[in-house]
């Protein structure tokens, strides 16, 4: 069975940021992954990790002001300078937390600046981080995401996101493929994934509607977990879902799993 991944920014929030790393762990987790851990110094998210056992699996370069809505800057024409700035940035915490993959959200398109303007200015920026996480051994993942959640994203199809990658051009440059997200835009997942498996990196769950627990909605889970043995992906699958009742309350998709011996814990 697949490796889980804790999204420590949608599970485990009845705690402190901080102390999402030692749920996590209790709860038989062996990585977690989140937003960013900007908000703390390098040093101090590393010794969660440490203290726990767990591995960083994942998280994205600084996406601008998310509480004000920001989800991305990399396709904004004028944050080009702070886009590239943040790649340092990132490679900074990747570095001190041993994580060997950040992802890069497109961001919300501006109104009146043409898509393939847009376009042009994320795959200029995307070859600047992938080279320069390259050099630095960490390899760099873009995310499509529905449109229903966050209306305006620019990078929203797997089609549109492989496209980017061919643009790109860069061995360094990965797919992020939430399987929540593409169930939303386009169906047709196990598909998907097995036709692209050598561009895709990190995967994530959550149920359709809702976005809650595996399990909850349409999705049948059960059937891609076997598809990813089957096809051999052996990265993390992120559980990035909405908890309906409290994040212990709805792990019995995970603890159901760990019991039949998958990696997950």
């Amino acid at each position: 069975m697949p490796r889980f991944s804790a999204n420590l920014s949608m599970l485990f929030g009845e705690h402190d940021f901080l102390d999402r790393f030692d749920a996590a762990a209790r709860a038989g987790f062996k990585a977690v992954e989140y937003v960013g851990p900007y908000d703390h110094a390098p040093e101090v998210v590393a010794a969660r990790l440490k203290k726990n056992g767990l591995e960083q699996a994942l998280f994205n370069l600084p996406a601008g002001n998310w509480a004000a809505g920001e989800r991305g800057i990399a396709v904004l024409p004028d944050r080009i300078a702070e886009f590239r700035k943040s790649v340092e940035t990132a490679i900074t915490y990747a570095k001190a937390l041993g994580c060997a993959q950040v992802n890069c959200l497109a961001g919300i398109a501006p109104a009146g600046v043409a898509s393939a303007e847009l376009e042009k200015i994320f795959v200029e920026n995307l070859k600047f981080a992938a080279d320069r996480l390259e050099k630095a051994g960490i390899k760099l993942l873009i995310e499509a995401i529905n449109t229903r959640d966050i209306p305006g994203f620019f990078l929203h199809t797997s089609k549109q996101a492989l496209r980017i990658i061919e643009r790109v051009s860069s061995k360094n440059l990965y797919f992020q493929y939430d399987i929540y997200h593409m169930q939303v835009m386009e169906g047709d997942l196990a598909r998907t994934i097995e036709a692209n498996l050598d561009r895709i990196a990190h995967i994530q769950i959550a149920d359709n509607p809702g976005r809650h627990e595996p399990g909850t909605g349409e999705i049948n889970y059960p059937f891609l977990y076997d598809h990813l043995d089957r096809i051999g992906y052996s990265g993390w699958v992120g559980a990035e879902y909405k908890p309906k009742a409290g994040t212990e309350a709805g792990l019995g998709w995970f603890k159901a799993l760990a019991g039949k011996g998958s990696a997950a814990a």
